[in-house]
């Protein structure tokens, strides 16, 4: 017998006795006792009686939420030589729905020069090197907003990395002292998963949101970008310019981005009158267009398929040196590692900047307008941006090509399941949240979202994509929200799916046997 099922049993045993009946003359008594914490664990049935070293699996839930950050102002200058970020931060927030007296930012190696209110006043606050915790002069409910301002120093310095982001730095300066030869000086950012709190105090989430605005004081000749629009630029006295970009619709932390360099910048047609610029070194201006291929066309096309038409305020392409990944989706502002920066002449042949351009642009539905709530469901981002190189193969180049890119992305998953291990696309028990971008939660998600659409059909699977987009616009879902996108729009019950796909690892294994008959010139497969 299970374990709890029998605890279960005693205790309601020994709370049964000889029945009473209660009468006015006679009330029934009732003791009350404060008993010590029980705490009940067990193994899987099929493995008990219960080791003495038990312990429950791993488990990464959802950040808590104990704070809504509205909006983040960020005024930023930088130390080249020291390779520092000087900062003044202004965050705007209010309690998630508890009332707080404290509250805690993420913010890896700063030095603070002063923490106050609007009003001036000094907060208190403990910090760990990691995260600052901000006591608050009083106690504040979620009908109130609180504004801080921040004066701080950041010394971006990494703890590691990955196979798929090679460092977590989070900001990175590029021949930052002009020691390197011809090299350019840049200045770029990477703040998946969550590096970006090593260059602003910020909750370094996947489940956050808010708008924000930055100002960006750099040496005259450097070009500036970062998410949202070029509001102004402001020529200082002393050789610098002070770029203000601003963001009005909320994304979350991990999508802010900025990039500083000598860029040319090629504006394409734009889009629904939303600028399409791309970001290059100035010998590779007049091949912009063939680095950055099809994007127009791309924008139009994702906009029909999800039935939501491009939902930012522009689109912007820039290419850096000595980029840690291949690429990322920071919204409206797509950093590219220098491998796509070639002449058009070397990129006749070659559709990896097809890919790489579709999957970035596909995140601005899948990741920035709908982000997943936490890294165990990023597939929920990875799986449709790779799902998204299909569609602009099958789109563009037609089914074959397209054919040929899922077999590889398969071939890419079994792989990496005969090498690394197996686990579900939908992964709670992940030891380190980096180890989340791996061909599970990209080949794998994307090849399953493919036997979907077979499964359900083409008109039901892009309604779906429509109804789960629009159903959950600038908010962070888990699993259980596409599930029912899809069921309301098919009307099915789509548990069988989603538990055996996303929820259950593994894949089908399957045995062919095959012979000819010649005198009947038949192929025999069994």
């Amino acid at each position: 017998m299970n374990r709890m099922l029998a605890l279960v049993a005693l205790i309601l045993l020994s709370a049964c006795g000889t029945p009473r009946v209660a009468t006015i003359e006679e009330p029934i008594e009732i003791e009350q006792r404060q008993l010590d914490t029980l705490v009940v664990t067990a193994p899987p049935i099929e493995t008990a009686p219960i080791p003495k070293n038990y312990t429950l699996p791993n488990y990464n839930p959802s950040h808590t939420q104990i704070i809504d950050l509205l909006h983040t102002k960020l005024e930023l200058s930088f130390d080249w030589p020291e390779e520092q970020v000087i900062g003044i931060a202004t965050l705007n927030l209010r309690p998630y729905f508890y009332p707080i007296s404290s509250f805690k930012l993420d913010a890896k190696g700063f030095a603070f020069n002063s923490i106050k209110t609007t009003e001036g006043i000094d907060l208190e606050y403990e910090y760990d090197d990691k995260q600052v915790n901000i006591i608050l002069p009083r106690t504040y409910t979620r009908d109130e907003e609180i504004t801080i301002i921040i004066d701080y120093l950041a010394t971006p310095r990494p703890d590691g990395g990955s196979d798929a982001i090679t460092s977590d730095k989070g900001l990175f300066f590029v021949n930052p002292r002009g020691e390197e030869g011809d090299k350019p000086q840049q200045i770029w950012t990477q703040g998946e998963t969550e590096h970006n709190s090593r260059w602003f105090p910020t909750v370094d989430k996947p489940n956050e949101r808010c708008t924000q605005e930055m100002y960006l004081t750099v040496e005259d000749r450097f070009k500036t970008l970062s998410n949202g629009l070029l509001i102004e630029s402001t020529e200082n006295n002393d050789g610098t310019r002070t770029d203000y970009w601003k963001m009005d619709q909320p994304h979350a932390p991990y999508l802010f981005m900025i990039a500083i360099g000598e860029f040319a910048v090629v504006e394409d047609e734009p889009y629904n009158g939303k600028p399409v610029n791309y970001y290059v070194e100035p010998e590779y201006e007049e091949h912009a267009e063939a680095i950055y291929p099809h994007t127009p066309e791309m924008l139009k096309f994702f906009s029909g398929v999800t039935g939501v038409d491009y939902p930012w305020q522009k689109y912007s392409q820039v290419v850096v040196r000595d980029y840690v990944s291949g690429a990322m989706e920071n919204t409206t502002g797509v950093i590219f590692g220098d491998f796509i920066q070639q002449t058009e002449r070397e990129l006749i042949d070659v559709l990896i900047n097809d890919k790489i351009v579709a999957h970035e642009l596909f995140h601005h539905w899948f990741g920035d307008y709908v982000t997943c709530e936490s890294w165990a469901n990023l597939t929920l981002n990875e799986g449709f941006a790779n799902y998204s190189e299909y569609l602009w193969l099958e789109h563009h180049y037609g089914r074959d090509e397209a054919d040929q890119h899922l077999m590889e992305e398969w071939q890419g998953y079994l792989g990496s399941v005969m090498n690394g291990g197996i686990h579900p696309l939908i992964h709670y028990g992940h030891n380190d949240k980096e180890e989340m971008f791996d061909a599970h939660s990209y080949n794998k998600g994307g090849a399953v979202l493919h036997m979907l659409r077979k499964s359900i059909g083409d008109e039901a699977f892009f309604a779906g994509f429509e109804k789960y987009l629009t159903d959950n616009a600038y908010s962070a879902v888990e699993v259980a929200e596409l599930r029912m996108a899809f069921e309301e729009v098919t009307g099915q019950d789509m548990h069988w799916f989603f538990d055996q796909w996303f929820l259950e690892e593994g894949h089908p294994s399957i045995s062919l046997s095959y012979d000819y008959d010649a005198s009947t010139q038949e192929a025999i497969i069994q």
